[in-house]
């Protein structure tokens, strides 16, 4: 399997990257960092990761699915308005690629109109507004499984969340 791990260019959640690449690394996933701009990528807590591809780049037919960390930057930078960005998970979504989003970023698979009647790991009150919006079905759990949509609650329990999502693919 082959991912695209969409960072946002500032204030990721550090420890959601890691546990993603952790995770990943572990069980010979391959993965492309992507991000827009052309500096290095900083978490909210100071750590920084270099872009492999340009997020603006990235296409359904490269990869088997698009991960979407979260984090203060998906709020600060506006991330669910940023349109390519939603046309990408569009994009994804309509090929039948898996889409996954931590925390805060299952406001971007909202916008861009991706979750209808699909079950969405929300515990944000903004993000739950978001998602009954364009008629997702919020819950409070950890993790979410609906088809090819993966949404972790990046506040409990990640290191399960994160097994019982390579477990659904059958990498583990």
């Amino acid at each position: 399997m082959n991912f695209a791990v969409f960072v946002p260019p500032r204030e990721f959640k550090d420890e959601s990257l890691s546990m993603v690449r952790l995770f990943l690394d572990k069980w010979g996933v391959q993965y492309k960092i992507a991000s827009y701009g052309n500096r290095d990528c900083t978490g909210y807590h100071g750590s920084t990761c270099k872009r492999d591809v340009d997020a603006l780049k990235i296409s359904p037919s490269d990869y088997d699915g698009i991960i979407i960390v979260d984090g203060v930057g998906i709020d600060s930078t506006k991330l669910y308005e940023f349109r390519p960005l939603l046309d990408t998970v569009m994009l994804f979504s309509s090929s039948g690629k898996r889409i996954i989003a931590f925390g805060n970023a299952v406001k971007v698979l909202a916008r861009a109109n991706v979750i209808k009647n699909i079950r969405i790991a929300a515990r944000d009150a903004d993000a739950k507004r978001l998602v009954l919006l364009f008629h997702g079905v919020p819950t409070d759990g950890p993790i979410e499984i609906s088809n090819s949509t993966i949404t972790i609650d990046s506040q409990a329990g990640m290191e399960d969340s994160m097994k019982k999502m390579l477990g659904s693919m059958g990498i583990i």
